[in-house]
């Protein structure tokens, strides 16, 4: 597939929808400590579940490390929940760009004070640069998960929205390709790293994800295919399943170590245990290529771990709101479904 085609495919559908005009308060400082961070805890004579529950999120929950990050207000939704922004310096891959972040309501509830948030990492179709478009609030990402996390269709989850290029010249696959910026490590060590230390999070693979749109779900779906032991799962829309970057020239060894099509089926073929399932929800509309594609990749690695369930949206294009509308159809609960919730205290 031509991922250029693509891209300018997405922007004509998209429109102004990736650089959405500002709230009032944009660009004020924005912290997502809450009144949660200093709530007090349920004691533990308060009777034998509220001390079970209490355990349980001691257990599984990571309170957030530090360094703490400052962000500015980028956008506002109808809940007064606010969607940050700041920019990370990778400790590891040395990579410095804008990061994006929301939480829900939930996150901010007394109740779920002790416990830790599952986390969805969304990453963008195009370059993804300078800006991720899901920090937008057109395409309603944000306003959909809090919906649907209350109808019981969605984990409350903690978006997390970093550019997903160095530039806008190239793709880099969400890899470290030899000579240039470190790519893989920003997306599935750095990006992590930042959010335990602003978060409330899960210590296990259990609380964290990915979703992506065409290269951003490209990214997504070798992120958790690569590092299962870090990723639970991922909804990857209208992706790539091969990577196709002309940086990777003369470095064949390296493209094929971060082969979505390699990976699945080295992982395939490990035993069928909790400790190595993944779960891979593929979506594109009828009206985009890539069908016979996906089908193919879901046919061939299916096995064992690699758990996919393919979310055909009817009438749906290659653009973000297609993808958002096939989240609710039903990917958005089948990920939901193999990770943590967040643990309330009583």
């Amino acid at each position: 597939m031509n991922r250029l085609s693509k891209a300018l495919a997405a922007t004509v559908a998209l429109g102004s929808v990736a650089l959405v005009a500002g709230c009032s308060d944009e660009g004020e400082p924005v912290t997502f400590d809450g009144p949660s961070a200093s709530a007090p805890a349920p004691k533990p004579d308060a009777g034998k579940g509220g001390a079970k529950t209490l355990d349980e999120a001691a257990l599984k929950t990571l309170m957030p490390t530090g360094p703490k990050a400052e962000f500015r207000t980028q956008n506002t939704l109808e809940d007064g929940t606010k969607i940050g922004m700041t920019t990370l310096t990778g400790e590891k891959s040395g990579f410095t760009g804008k990061v994006w972040v929301w939480a829900p309501k939930q996150y901010f509830d007394p109740k779920y004070a002790n416990s830790g948030f599952p986390v969805l990492i969304a990453l963008p179709g195009g370059n993804g640069y300078p800006n991720n478009y899901w920090m937008g609030t057109d395409l309603k990402l944000q306003s959909s998960i809090s919906k649907w996390s209350q109808e019981g269709k969605s984990l409350p989850f903690v978006v997390v929205m970093p550019v997903l290029n160095p530039d806008k010249k190239f793709y880099y696959d969400g890899s470290d390709i030899p000579g240039q910026p470190k790519m893989g490590t920003w997306m599935t060590e750095d990006v992590p790293n930042f959010v335990k230390a602003n978060f409330r999070t899960f210590k296990s693979r259990d609380g964290w994800a990915f979703m992506g749109s065409s290269s951003g779900g490209f990214v997504g779906l070798k992120s958790v295919l690569q590092k299962p032991d870090r990723f639970k799962a991922v909804i990857a829309s209208g992706p790539d399943t091969v990577p196709d970057s002309p940086l990777w020239s003369g470095h064949e060894a390296e493209r094929q170590a971060n082969n979505p099509e390699k990976l699945a089926a080295a992982l395939g073929a490990k035993p069928d245990s909790k400790k190595n399932d993944v779960y891979l929800a593929f979506q594109v509309g009828t009206k985009e290529s890539g069908v016979k594609n996906l089908k193919s990749f879901i046919k061939d690695h299916t096995k064992g771990p690699v758990k996919t369930r393919l979310q055909v949206i009817q009438g749906g294009t290659h653009n973000a709101k297609t993808y958002v509308r096939g989240m609710e159809e039903g990917s958005i609960q089948w990920i939901s479904e193999h990770m943590q919730a967040p643990i309330p205290s009583s």
